[in-house]
């Protein structure tokens, strides 16, 4: 029953991005709220108190705000997006792991490896060069990868490890990518120039690479990894070829996701969950394991997808939250706030830090909040708008790529670890808090002195 719920809600959603009619979008509604009522059963933990809580607040907004009730229906497909990827995301782990590129990158991460800060280093890097050009789908195949090797270790460790190397250095990158969509949001709103502000995020980007590096040799370094037997060790070129394949594919999903974005002017997000299946099973047939591709993704996709329910539950639910929190004007008096610290600089500028963290945390994407920001800021904009003020932007919404339990990124590692993701908040807020804190103090001296 699960899964044709679940496999209802996401068609669809998928159809109502194509086909704007009414009624599809009351079905999608009607179907997400049958999800939700499959899924609150088997829910738990604070998955289940969370979505709670994010139900009764929303429908309570809903109740208080005198709407129509067939508009009901129309609340809970924000997050819908966010479902559908892990509806789909079987398929790409499948052809990573039927075509052995998992194993081969985790050879080349573990040769010569004998402690867990070497591998803590190499990960990380790993992550923040791939994503640049991989995107998210950086995430699943490092865990892939990392996941034999890091099986020995307790959970708890192996978890924390995967928190700290993969999302730290996945949200480090996108700092700095000219093509990353909050950097772009930041700088239309400042009015500044990409050029403009690179130097002092990369310079940034430099000094928790260093310190990120520094805090795993203190952690990590007293932790052994059991060593690879060279006899057992494939040939590196085998390896190495075997991992430009792996390349090759990623950058072909990456390119055709950019151009189905481009041509259907839809969202990166959308665009990824229509491309992947397609690839996988194109790939399939590229590297000659139709058979085998469909025999291991089928029940994997099934078990994989009935384990959803704390997801649809808890997200479902804040869609709903989200929705009537933004159309309700509940955060309007965030706008006398903002327009009070017009004249002190520092201030506001550790005031935009908390509002991402506290919109974050709620349930808002950092994409919304900033849209939600740039109408908060609109009386006072031409004022305070700054270089500082773009960095404090870039900084502030993508450090929520390392602890959101929201974001894209941290919902795709806490499903495929299946901790909930409110620990990897635990354990990545303090980081993110530093490199917020540290940001936007650069970005006041700057504002200072420059």
């Amino acid at each position: 029953m699960r899964i044709i719920a679940y496999t209802l809600v996401i068609i669809l959603y998928l159809l109502s991005n194509f086909f704007n009619g009414p009624m599809l979008q009351y079905l999608t509604g009607g179907a997400a709220i049958l999800a939700l009522i499959v899924s609150v059963k088997r829910a738990s933990g604070l998955y289940f108190y969370s979505g709670l809580i994010f139900l009764i607040i929303g429908t309570g907004l809903f109740l208080t705000n005198d709407l129509p009730w067939l508009d009901f229906l129309l609340l809970f497909d924000s997050m819908l997006g966010i479902l559908a990827l892990f509806f789909v995301l079987p398929f790409l782990n499948s052809i990573i792991r039927v075509g052995h590129y998992d194993t081969n990158l985790n050879r080349l991460l573990q040769r010569g490896t004998d402690r867990l800060d070497v591998l803590f280093r190499r990960s990380f890097s790993i992550s923040h060069t791939l994503g640049l050009f991989l995107n998210i789908a950086t995430i699943p195949l490092l865990r892939s990868s990392l996941h034999r090797t890091l099986k020995p270790l307790p959970i708890e460790t192996s978890n924390k490890f995967l928190t700290e190397s993969l999302l730290r250095g996945y949200a480090l990158c996108l700092m700095w990518s000219p093509l990353e969509v909050l950097v772009i949001a930041s700088l239309d709103m400042t009015g500044f120039q990409y050029y403009q502000v690179i130097l002092p995020i990369i310079l940034l980007v430099i000094l928790f690479f260093a310190i990120n590096w520094g805090l795993s040799f203190f952690k990590y370094r007293q932790i052994k990894l059991k060593k690879t037997e060279h006899a057992r060790m494939p040939a590196f070129s085998k390896t190495v070829r075997k991992l430009l394949e792996m390349l090759i594919m990623l950058c072909i999903l990456v390119l055709l996701t950019s151009g189905l974005q481009h041509i259907l002017n839809k969202g990166f997000l959308l665009a990824v969950v229509l491309t992947i299946i397609p690839i996988s099973f194109g790939w399939a047939l590229y590297i000659k394991k139709p058979k085998r591709y469909g025999t291991f993704t089928v029940p994997h996709w099934k078990e994989r997808t009935n384990g959803l329910a704390n997801y649809f539950f808890m997200f479902l639910s804040a869609g709903l939250f989200v929705e009537m929190l933004s159309n309700s004007g509940a955060l309007s008096f965030l706008q006398v706030w903002f327009s009070a610290l017009a004249d002190r600089t520092l201030l506001l500028y550790f005031m935009i830090g908390a509002y991402f963290l506290f919109t974050s945390l709620v349930g808002f994407h950092p994409l919304v909040a900033i849209t939600l920001l740039a109408q908060l800021l609109l009386p006072i904009l031409p004022e305070v708008s700054s270089i500082s003020l773009a960095i404090v932007l870039i900084t502030s919404s993508l450090a929520t790529v390392m602890y959101s339990p929201f974001n894209l990124s941290v919902s795709i590692l806490a499903n495929l670890l299946q901790i909930n993701p409110y620990k990897i908040v635990k354990w990545n807020l303090p980081f993110a808090l530093l490199y917020m804190t540290v940001s936007i103090l650069v970005a006041f001296v700057i504002q200072q002195f420059f």
